[in-house]
C-alpha cells in the first residue's frame, strides 16, 4: 500500500514530536542523575526544536516560495529543525590544555540545506554526473520528499596554551564566515537572506585554528577538504586530496560596541579551477538597544559550465540588519538585501528541487522543473522576536526560552538582459510567516 507524501510527513512529524515530549518529561531523579554524570565529565546535551508556517500571497501552484530556501514551502506548516547536540566545550584561555568537541544531529525540512553537498550531482565545470559523497546525503526520508537528516557538525577541538591561547577544530563544522547561519536560534528572522542561501558556504570539513592576538584582535586560519566546490560543504569520503584554505581577521573595539570580520575561502573544483569568496561583516551597537549589521560577500568561480557555454561565474551581495529591543522580551527588526547573480548560477527556484537532484537528473523533492537566470534579487524583511514566558507567567521549564518570530517578507527579481519570473510566473512575492523556537 502506497501512502501519500503528506500522510508520511505527518507520521514522521508525529514520531519526532512524541520523542521530543518524552525527553522533556523524564523523571526528576533520572534527569538529576544524568546532570551529575555530565557535569563530572564536562559533557553537555542540548538542542532546539523549530517550526513554522508561511503564507504566500501568490498562492503558488507548485507549493514553493520561489527562491526562498529555509521556510520554502508555501501555505503549510514545516518542522524546520529538530536538532540535538552532544558537546564538551573547550576553554579559550588559561595555562592548561583542554580537549573536547561537538556532534550535531538535525532532522527536519532544513536538513537538505545543511548536508555535505560539496560534490554536486553534476560537475560544475564539465556538466558530467559526479560521484557524490555519502557522509550524510540521503540518510532517510526520500519518500517523504521534504524531511531529512543532516549531521552538520562532527569535530574534535583542543585548546593549546601557546601565547595567548590557540584553539584548533578538526572535523566537520559550520563556517565561521558571514553573519546569518543554519541553526534557527542564532538568527533574528525565520527566513534567511540570499547571502547565506547562495553566496557563502554552510559548512567545511578540515581543520580550523583560532588565535587571540590581544583584547581587540584575533585571527582564524585553516585548511578545507572533501569538496569539489571550493572547499564548501565538504564530507569525509570524497575529494580528500582537494585542499583549500579558509581565513579571517576579527577586530572589536575596546568598549565591544563595534566589531569587524574580514575573511574568505580559496579552493578548487574537481577540475582544478579556482573558486574564491570573501566576506565582510561590520557590526555596531548604536545604543544599548539598537544593533546594526552590514554584510557584504563577493564570490568568483572559474570555467563554470553555464547554459551559454564555459565561462567564469561571479556573484555579490550587500545585506543589512537593524534591530531594536523594545522591551526585555520583545525586539523588532528589518533586513534589506540586494543579491547580484550575474550569470544565473547561484540562485534557483525552487532550490529544494535542485538540492534533491541525483546524478541521474531525478529529484526526489518533486517532479517540478527548477529555473534560474542572470538577475538581481531584492528582499526586505520585517520581523519581531517575542519571548513570552515571563510576561505570561509560563513556568513550565521547557518553554522558558520559547521565541516566537512573526515575519513579513517581500522578494523581487529583475532579470539582467532577460525576462525572468521565478515566483510561480511572477516577478515578486509577499510572504507572511510565523515560527517558534524552543531551546532545550
Amino acid at each position: 500500500m502506497i501512502r501519500s507524501s503528506k500522510s508520511m510527513n505527518a507520521a514522521v512529524f508525529a514520531r519526532v514530536s512524541f520523542v521530543f515530549l518524552a525527553l522533556l518529561n523524564l523523571s526528576d531523579s533520572h534527569a538529576n542523575s544524568l546532570t551529575n554524570l555530565f557535569k563530572e565529565s564536562g559533557l553537555e546535551v542540548g538542542g532546539w526544536i523549530n517550526g513554522g508556517a508561511t503564507y504566500n500571497a501568490n498562492n503558488p501552484s507548485d507549493g514553493f516560495n520561489g527562491t526562498v530556501t529555509f521556510a520554502d514551502r508555501a501555505n503549510r506548516f514545516q518542522l524546520n529543525q529538530f536538532n540535538i547536540f552532544l558537546q564538551r566545550p573547550v576553554v579559550s584561555q588559561g595555562k592548561e590544555w583542554d580537549i573536547g568537541g561537538r556532534f550535531d544531529f538535525l532532522f527536519g525540512t532544513d536538513a537538505i540545506y545543511a548536508q555535505a553537498f560539496g560534490i554536486s550531482a553534476f560537475d560544475e565545470n564539465t556538466g558530467e554526473p559526479s560521484d557524490r559523497g555519502n557522509w550524510d546525503l540521503n540518510l532517510c526520508c526520500k519518500s517523504t520528499r521534504t524531511y531529512g537528516i543532516a549531521l552538520p557538525q562532527a569535530y574534535l577541538e583542543t585548546y593549546m596554551p601557546i601565547g595567548n591561547g590557540l584553539n584548533i577544530k578538526v572535523g566537520h563544522f559550520y563556517t565561521p564566515l558571514g553573519y546569518e547561519t543554519v541553526p534557527a536560534p542564532d538568527n533574528f528572522f525565520y527566513t534567511r537572506a540570499y547571502i547565506l542561501n547562495s553566496g557563502e558556504p554552510f559548512t567545511h570539513t578540515g581543520l580550523l585554528g583560532n588565535y587571540t592576538v590581544n583584547d581587540n584582535w584575533s585571527v582564524l586560519g585553516g585548511a578545507t577538504t572533501g569538496s569539489a566546490t571550493g572547499g564548501w560543504d565538504g564530507g569525509f569520503d570524497k575529494q580528500l586530496d582537494n585542499w583549500g584554505g579558509l581565513g579571517a581577521i576579527l577586530w572589536s573595539s575596546d568598549d565591544k560596541r563595534t566589531s569587524a570580520t574580514v575573511g574568505g575561502t580559496y579552493g578548487q573544483s574537481a577540475t582544478n579551477d579556482p573558486w574564491i569568496m570573501y566576506s565582510v561583516v561590520l557590526q555596531h551597537r548604536i545604543t544599548p538597544r539598537t544593533h546594526m549589521v552590514v554584510h557584504h560577500t563577493h564570490g568568483w568561480a572559474g570555467s563554470i559550465n553555464l547554459p551559454g557555454g564555459i565561462k567564469n561565474a561571479e556573484w555579490y551581495s550587500v545585506n543589512t540588519h537593524l534591530t531594536y529591543d523594545l522591551f526585555h522580551d520583545l525586539s523588532i527588526g528589518i533586513r534589506a538585501e540586494r543579491f547580484n547573480d550575474r550569470d544565473g548560477w547561484r540562485v534557483f527556484s525552487p532550490y529544494r528541487i535542485l538540492s534533491a537532484t541525483n546524478n541521474k537528473g531525478v529529484s526526489y523533492a518533486g517532479n517540478i522543473p527548477f529555473i534560474s537566470a542572470p538577475a538581481d534579487y531584492y528582499a526586505v524583511t520585517l520581523g519581531m522576536n517575542w519571548k513570552p514566558a515571563r510576561r505570561l507567567k509560563m513556568n513550565w521549564k521547557p518553554i522558558e526560552k520559547l521565541n516566537i518570530r512573526p515575519n513579513i517578507r517581500y522578494d523581487r527579481a529583475d532579470g539582467i538582459e532577460v525576462a525572468f519570473r521565478p515566483f510561480d510566473g511572477r516577478k515578486d512575492q509577499f510572504l507572511f510567516s510565523l515560527d517558534a523556537t524552543i531551546p532545550f
